[in-house]
């Protein structure tokens, strides 16, 4: 990899462009010998280019400049659903010819709409994430991660996963140390801790279904108690098979899934909120013993309980 190249587009985000411009567009640092790019920015009509908040760039270059790089990049802009035909090309001719192409958070809407994340991960900023999985159904979408590498596409989610992403594919490409050297350089972690997962706000989720909605709002206020299927099915009054089944159905997850889902919610909240043990927290959601409530904790959210009190405690 030698070339570089980042598609700027009207109402462009500042940060989005910062942060790639930290990891690939450096041209001094002798602190490390990690290799210096070819870095351009390039633009469908040159010249001045709309940002977000009050920030406007100056960008000399077409997108021919970025014909033959070995990377490319887009970044994400105000109106993400709003796409030029010559950026959609440029990513098709790119991903066909084995350029790495890497949409960083909602420019991920562009590699979608360009046809490239058919049968693929990927991954955006978790405002979006329904709604990219809603308009390309044919696509992975991964709402629960900072990146999504899968061949020569890369998606990252937003604001500073951008740095994320950059420094795994630097890892990638040239090694753990050039990935460990540039985030001294930029002082951010070289792996974030608490591996990929994104941190979501979980509201406490609507119970307003039509059959199930009651039965929801209680297990809600009863998050301590034993809440198997056997259980939940004699609260509604049906077999256990169809209860099973029309939940599913309803609510779109099997009973055992979505509760385990009000559980750690819940424990997140109580690790926010409150100093009690996680051996009571975990009692106090219905996962028994702090064993439990790390397997699953750790399988929604990508690290510990401690680890996440650590960071959102307040």
């Amino acid at each position: 990899m030698q070339t570089v190249a980042v598609v700027v587009q009207d109402g462009a985000e500042p940060f989005g462009l910062g942060s790639l411009v930290e990891v690939w567009g450096e041209s001094y640092h002798p602190e490390d010998d990690n290799p210096v790019f070819d870095f351009r920015t390039c633009t469908p009509r040159p010249g001045r280019v709309r940002g977000r908040s009050d920030f406007d760039f100056v960008v000399e270059r077409g997108l021919e400049a970025a014909e033959e790089a070995d990377l490319i990049c887009f970044t994400p802009k105000a109106d993400f659903l709003d796409h030029d035909p010559a950026v959609l090309d440029l990513a098709r001719s790119a991903h066909a010819r084995g350029a790495i192409v890497y949409a960083h958070c909602t420019a991920a809407f562009e590699l979608g709409a360009a046809g490239l994340l058919d049968g693929r991960e990927c991954t955006t900023h978790w405002r979006h994430t329904r709604e990219l999985a809603e308009l390309y159904p044919a696509a992975r979408v991964r709402p629960d991660v900072l990146y999504c590498h899968e061949g020569n596409l890369l998606t990252g989610a937003g604001s500073a996963a951008g740095i994320d992403a950059s420094l795994h594919l630097l890892r990638e490409q040239f090694g753990a140390q050039a990935a460990v050297s540039a985030a001294r350089r930029i002082v951010v972690p070289p792996q974030r801790d608490g591996g990929q997962a994104q941190f979501i706000a979980n509201p406490v989720p609507e119970c307003d279904g039509e059959t199930f909605g009651g039965l929801q709002q209680w297990i809600l206020e009863n998050l301590g108690q034993e809440l198997d299927v056997t259980t939940l099915a004699r609260r509604a009054l049906m077999s256990e098979r169809t209860f099973a089944r029309r939940f599913r159905a309803e609510i779109g997850a099997t009973p055992h899934s979505w509760v385990t889902r009000q559980r750690v919610i819940r424990a997140e909240q109580l690790l926010e909120r409150t100093d009690h043990s996680v051996d009571r927290i975990a009692a106090d959601v219905g996962f028994g013993n702090a064993a439990t409530l790390r397997h699953h904790f750790g399988r929604v959210r990508g690290i510990s309980p401690q680890q996440y009190r650590r960071a959102f405690s307040a």
